[in-house]
């Protein structure tokens, strides 16, 4: 072969290899960005049509989207710049412990149903889990607690815009955002997740002597999730002024939950129901992960069964007495390598000493649903919330005619393999040592909030 010809192949083939090394980067490159901006961008949806001609137009206030810049990042709304006046803004609101509406729907009782809401940055889901509460009856006669692990005033204005109810904030104090570079955020001396054994030994890290049980070291954006779980808890059965005496119920959500407008009214028909058929129920649960629902049969059939984890998490129900069960437990909870707080709660449930396991009674008919396409758990690309929130705002008016059941009607159930099956090991991601302590150190604080700072 001609030396020119050849030398004319070698280099289309050169030129050939190099624009599919720079496709590969390129397509790297986009999926990193949309992972990492995916959530930002999912904020800025506006909110389609088709949604908002669900709402009733008393409420599209909630749905008001004030645009910002989002070409800011992730990472820039992960580290501010002002750390230092976050970090007092927070201190000031958790001391104060301000409820708003108070002085239009009267004092918490000592039975008011408490609705605490676990909030991080996902906007758009807020403002229409915001929205079904709204449509709720006998909302005005709850308290909800929002509680945050971000601080960002867009939501706190929406959040303090409620006017249906009691509403209070708390904040997270030991955030990501307010620890940027430091435990429990990501210190710059941390172990890089992957990281061996030897690697890290050889690197000394902070951490290098505390990998989890699959060899990784922690990474704080999903040991945040649990921390913030147990302290909200915690903050709400034990610390705060307005709840020193309560006895009633206390509804965990999630910024990403939607309920349907009868969900008090059959949290009140599951308590009594349990009362009556199953005092040993610890746990009342109104949601549910089935893809499909069947209302006409099952608005008014509930479940007695034994709880699991990833069943019975969403619209999960307790009050202060099956706390303290728990908190019987904490260094259980604590030490537990599960980054889930839910798992860690199935761990506690398999392993109590001298009891069975928790039992729980919940709708067949769920009254709380997951509208999240996005987050830490979700990595799709599209992360318009529109399609989900219609879809479950058509299907709640087409079983509208079977809300509000008069009773309800209880099966007992042995639960299936998956609900009995003994967790052998964690999922991991908390194997280091400071998550265990910072966790456990949580609950020492007394009933005033107290200035706490956690030093690695």
């Amino acid at each position: 072969m001609p030396r020119l010809k050849y030398g004319s192949i070698l280099r289309v083939f050169v030129i050939l290899g190099l624009l599919c090394i720079w496709v590969q980067i390129m397509l790297s490159a986009s999926s990193v960005s949309m992972d990492k901006d995916g959530e930002e961008l999912m904020n800025y949806n506006d909110t389609s049509e088709q949604v908002l001609a669900l709402v009733p137009p008393e409420l599209h206030k909630y749905l008001t989207v004030h645009h910002k810049n989002i070409s800011v990042n992730a990472t820039d709304r992960i580290a501010p710049k002002n750390t230092s006046d976050i970090r007092r803004a927070i201190e000031m609101i958790n001391e104060a412990q301000t409820i708003y509406n108070e002085d239009i729907f009267g004092p918490v009782q000592n039975d008011t149903i408490i609705i605490a809401i676990q909030v991080h940055t996902r906007l758009t889901y807020l403002r229409h889990l915001i929205v079904s509460l709204a449509q709720a009856k006998d909302i005005d006669r709850t308290l909800l607690v929002f509680s945050h692990d971000y601080y960002d005033e867009e939501i706190n204005s929406l959040v303090r815009s409620i006017d249906f109810t009691k509403v209070m904030q708390v904040f997270y104090p030991y955030s990501i955002q307010t620890h940027p570079n430091e435990f429990p955020g990501m210190d710059p001396n941390d172990c890089p997740r992957d990281s061996k054994l030897e690697q890290a030994l050889k690197l000394k890290c902070n951490n290098a002597l505390h990998p989890d049980l699959h060899g990784h070291y922690r990474e704080a954006k999903y040991t945040q999730t649990k921390h913030h779980w147990w302290w909200k808890a915690n903050r709400i059965f034990n610390q705060l002024q307005s709840t020193a005496g309560h006895t009633g119920m206390v509804v965990f959500l999630e910024e990403d939950h939607y309920v349907a407008e009868d969900f008090i009214h059959m949290l009140h028909l599951l308590r009594a129901t349990a009362d009556k058929t199953c005092p040993q129920c610890e746990i009342l649960c109104l949601g549910t992960y089935l893809k499909t629902y069947q209302y006409h049969s099952n608005t008014d059939k509930v479940e007695i069964t034994p709880w699991h984890s990833s069943m019975h998490n969403m619209g999960m129900v307790f009050n202060k007495t099956v706390w303290n069960n728990i908190m019987e437990l904490e260094q259980q909870f604590c030490a537990y390598d599960d980054y889930n707080w839910d798992y860690s709660l199935l761990h506690l449930s398999q392993n109590r000493p001298g009891r069975e396991k928790f039992k729980v009674i919940l709708c067949k008919g769920p009254r709380v649903f997951h509208i999240g396409e996005c987050g830490i758990h979700h990595k799709k690309s599209n992360c318009n919330a529109s399609t989900v929130i219609s879809k479950v705002q058509k299907l709640l008016q087409n079983a509208k005619k079977y809300m509000f059941p008069s009773r309800i009607i209880a099966t007992i159930t042995a639960g299936g393999a998956k609900h009995n099956k003994k967790l052998t090991k964690g999922n991991g991601g908390w194997g280091d040592i400071r998550d265990q302590e910072l966790c456990t150190n949580m609950t020492k604080i007394g009933r005033q909030f107290r200035k706490y700072i956690y030093y690695a």
